[in-house]
């Protein structure tokens, strides 16, 4: 089980070595991505304490950055206090990858046997 945190124990922290932030009910510790966040160590720190999650989900990120997430995450918001919201769908989330991609190959072979079906009800009809 990780480590349960309060959002006035995130929102306090003093502790010069962690950057808490929290991202769809789940604490980060940044403190050690600031120099390598692709968006600059200002969006992190200005953050810090806070819940970012509709900033992180306007920006949209990728599979990657949801996968190197995982490594900073230090615990999650108690039960009481959790929001209990997805990450926004955007192009790059995990679960976009994933439900897009089965989505689109259903959906052109639902409209490719479709139109064999047309094809041969014209063929049969016609000729």
């Amino acid at each position: 089980m990780s480590k349960q945190h309060t959002r006035s124990e995130v929102a306090n922290s003093n502790d010069k070595d962690k950057t808490l932030i929290i991202l769809h009910d789940k604490v980060y510790d940044v403190k050690s991505f600031l120099n390598e966040h692709p968006g600059g160590e200002e969006i992190l720190l200005e953050h810090q304490g806070k819940d970012a999650s509709e900033d992180f989900d306007d920006v949209g990120h990728s599979k990657d950055a949801f996968d190197l997430m995982k490594k900073y995450q230090v615990g999650e918001l108690v039960e009481s206090e959790r929001s209990n919201t997805t990450p926004k769908l955007s192009w790059g989330s995990p679960d976009t990858l994933k439900s897009d991609n089965q989505d689109q190959g259903m959906s052109s072979l639902v409209a490719v046997a479709f139109f064999v079906v047309l094809a041969a009800l014209a063929y049969y009809v016609y000729f």
